[in-house]
């Protein structure tokens, strides 16, 4: 069954932004249920600004023990998906040292507050039907023809009663296509049930026949009146939107404009006047009476299947039901023997297919669930025959996964010997931020093999790796050390001053060490 009875919403089948897909990753994460909990306490009030001591306090009031370190752990994690932010107020205290020392502070982010609004309203709503406001109609014709007189007649128009009719025009055309959308969506779930009978049956078919036909009698009746309405108040249009535009407005931040409330472009009557007219494709009305047809379809041929004596069609679930009954009220030796007997699984012979049955305990007595496995051939268990048919398979041309692998490795082999020239583009590594693969894949394994190299502690060493031609130049100051960090983390390497150059070749009249691979392999496990 297909219904579409929303406004045809701008931005379907648009990739979604990864920063709006982090936002959803709270809900599935590990720790769901605390991350839950955190943006329950941030999001129940306005503007709430609190530190990881006072969220542990509220959780706390709530049920929830929580540790205070766990706590602001799950705050940093929200913080690094997008739901909360560091507040922006500063705490008061009298010295640097005590701001230093001061707890951070966490708020929720507008697109998480709306994120959890909107999830803890999926968790309130229940699985049955919805009253749809189909009382709304009627008024939208009202509001509409209040609209058209308000800026017919050329005069002073009063932009805050005006604001406040296209706003209820707006928004109660969104109720009503929202509670549609949830009400069909409920049926559709009940008439795909195969299992539908009885007085489940019974009360359904009310519900489809007088609900659904009440719901499509309103719209043909006020659809006529909304579509003149509208059509009346098309060259007005410009005169409106610029007497809404009086109103006061709001602009963010960075000096771009905020999302309007609807009612305020021409693309939003556009998108109103289609849904009744079908100007972009099957209208509203239309589609409401299609899916009704196709409701009431689907309700005749579970009556015929109910009504058939014979076949597969006829439902079992109200005989499962007392069987499950019967058998949660047996003893266990009863409850066997009558599943048995219901669905004909009595004991089994097992049967061996061949002279190689080594294993002990292959016998009528061993229940198959304790009993090794036997293997069948395919051609026995499909065509109940050994014998092989057709020709055998062709050796597979290994040609395709050679040259995907040698791609893969001159791949690797590029990403290295760019690690290599960003260092070597650096010179002296204090204080120098490189890439993750330039520090992980290069200077970390040449760091290893220099300390595994020379363990204690002298004026300067050196060491390099012909095959990447780089070397590693290490001088010990006391006092000195070298940071090297990257995205995601930093090294600090201390009483060392460290600092790359094209190897192998002369460095300061000092020979370079040349890499004969057992250096490199000490390296590898060596400590930063």
């Amino acid at each position: 069954m297909r219904l579409a009875v929303a406004f045809p919403s701008r931005g379907f089948f648009d990739p979604v932004p990864a920063e709006c897909l982090l936002l959803f990753r709270y809900l599935t994460a590990e720790s769901s249920a605390e991350y839950v909990a955190v943006m329950d306490v941030l999001c129940a009030t306005l503007l709430a600004d609190m530190s990881a001591s006072d969220l542990r306090e509220r959780l706390l009031e709530a049920g929830l023990d929580i540790a205070l370190d766990t706590v602001e752990e799950r705050c940093l994690q929200l913080i690094a998906w997008k739901n909360l932010m560091k507040s922006p107020r500063d705490p008061h205290v009298p010295t640097v040292e005590a701001y230093r020392h001061s707890q951070r502070r966490f708020q929720a982010t507008s697109r998480g507050h709306w994120l959890h609004r909107q999830v803890r309203e999926l968790a309130r709503r229940g699985d049955g039907a919805r009253e749809v406001a189909r009382e709304l109609l009627g008024g939208l014709v009202v509001l509409l023809e209040q609209i058209a007189e308000r800026v017919e007649g050329g005069g002073l128009v009063d932009a805050e009663l005006l604001a406040a009719d296209v706003t209820t025009v707006f928004s109660n055309q969104q109720l009503f296509t929202d509670g549609v959308r949830d009400f069909y969506a409920y049926l559709g779930n009940v008439l795909t049930r195969y299992d539908l009978a009885g007085e489940e049956y019974s009360t359904f078919k009310g519900l489809l026949l007088e609900y659904v036909e009440l719901i499509s009698a309103d719209v043909a009746r006020h659809s006529p009146g909304i579509v003149r309405v509208l059509e009346r108040l098309a060259p007005l249009l410009g005169t409106v939107l610029a007497v809404l535009d009086t109103l006061p407005s709001l602009v963010n931040a960075d000096g771009s404009a905020v999302e309007r409330l609807p009612g305020r472009q021409v693309a939003d009557w556009e998108e109103l006047t289609a849904w009744y007219t079908g100007s972009n494709g099957v209208s509203g009305p239309a589609q409401l009476r299609s899916a009704a047809d196709a409701a009431l379809s689907q309700l005749l041929t579970n009556a015929k299947r109910m009504l058939a004596s014979t076949g597969t069609g006829a439902s079992r679930r109200a005989d499962l039901l007392r069987l499950a009954a019967l058998l949660d009220s047996s003893r266990e030796e009863d409850a066997q023997r009558g599943f048995a007997a219901a669905f004909g699984l009595f004991s089994a012979r097992h049967l061996g297919l061949g002279p190689e049955e080594g294993e002990v305990g292959r016998t009528a007595a061993v229940s198959w669930w304790d009993a090794v496995a036997v293997d069948v051939p395919v051609a026995l268990r499909e065509r109940g025959t050994r014998a092989s048919v057709g020709r055998n398979g062709r050796v597979p041309d290994p040609g395709a996964d050679n040259a995907s692998q040698l791609a893969a490795a001159s791949a690797e082999e590029a990403a290295r010997r760019a690690a290599v020239a960003e260092l070597l583009a650096v010179g002296e590594l204090d204080g120098c931020e490189v890439s993750p693969a330039a520090f992980w894949q290069v200077l970390l394994p040449l760091l290893g093999s220099l300390l595994a190299r020379h363990p204690g502690a002298q004026e300067r060493a050196d060491f390099v790796d012909r095959d990447l031609g780089i070397a590693l130049v290490a001088r010990w100051e006391e006092g000195r050390s070298t940071v090297v960090s990257w995205e995601g983390g930093s090294a600090h390497v201390d009483k060392m001053v460290l600092s790359v150059c094209p190897g192998p070749g002369d460095h300061s009249g000092v020979p370079l060490e040349e890499d004969d691979g057992a250096g490199m392999e000490q390296g590898m496990g060596g400590a930063v």
